[in-house]
This record gives C-alpha cells, sequence and structure tokens, in this order.
C-alpha cells in the first residue's frame, strides 16, 4: 500500500505531519512503514513532539553548523546560485536522513511516548514538500 503525503512549510524548521500518518495507517494491520522525501533540500526526523524548544534548538543547531553561503566561512562552496540556503540545505539533507523506517503494529505506529514524525525544512522561502509512503505487510 502506498500514498504521498503533502507537507507545506514557511521557511527552515521541523514541520510535524504524525497525525497525517497515523490517520492513513488506521485499520491496517502489521507492517513496515517507509517514508521517503522526495526533495534534495529537506530532511525527516523522528523526533521529540513534546516541547517545541527542541524543535528551534535543532533548528539553530544546523544552522549554526552549516550556515549560509554568503556567510565568510563558507566561501569555498560554489554552487551560490540558487540563493545562500541552498548549497547549506544540500548540505543538511546530506547529513540527516532522508528516509524513515517505522514498524507498525495492528495500524499504530511503533513510535515512542514522545516522537513525533518531522519534515525538517532547510530553504528559507516556502515549500510545498512531497513524502512518499509505503506501507509493507
Amino acid at each position: 500500500m502506498q500514498t504521498e503525503f503533502t507537507v507545506t512549510t514557511r521557511g527552515p524548521g521541523l514541520y510535524e505531519f504524525t497525525g497525517e500518518v497515523a490517520g492513513w495507517l488506521a485499520g491496517q494491520g502489521d507492517g513496515l512503514l517507509t517514508l521517503f522525501v522526495r526533495h534534495t533540500s529537506c530532511s525527516l526526523l523522528i523526533q521529540e513532539n513534546a516541547d517545541p524548544e527542541v524543535q528551534r534548538d535543532l533548528r539553530n543547531y544546523f544552522h549554526r553548523l552549516v550556515p549560509p553561503s554568503s556567510a565568510p566561512e563558507m566561501a569555498y562552496l560554489s554552487h551560490t546560485q540558487e540563493g545562500p540556503d541552498d548549497m547549506p540545505a544540500h548540505i543538511k539533507a546530506a547529513l540527516l536522513p532522508v528516509s524513515l523506517s517505522i514498524p507498525v503494529l495492528r495500524g499504530r505506529m511503533r513510535l515512542g511516548s514522545w516522537q513525533g514524525i518531522y519534515l525538517f525544512e532547510h530553504r528559507n522561502a516556502p515549500r510545498t514538500r512531497n513524502v512518499a509512503a509505503h506501507l509493507l505487510a
């Protein structure tokens, strides 16, 4: 069984879509869910969904780890024609997962108590992102 989720972003940050995935899985049986983001400048994460400070701290950490190409320490980058956030977004996507595997039991993801599924947007402008989903029973 396959579908695709659309996640609309407003710029850099983590966007939770656990509820949409859970709704699609409801009524299904056991299996392994694979999620795959179909873009090269964002990532997928399973992360804490109880305290929004976690998402803010992650965003700030990765911005500090990989600053915009306009920052002096990033002067070595050559792929800059798509803006100062583009190549850093590709680097972040190379460091972070673009796919996730989640066990499913009786139509429910086996996530921990405080875990949620997030698209981690690395670009500055709003985007519409697509995440392919495949449940293998």
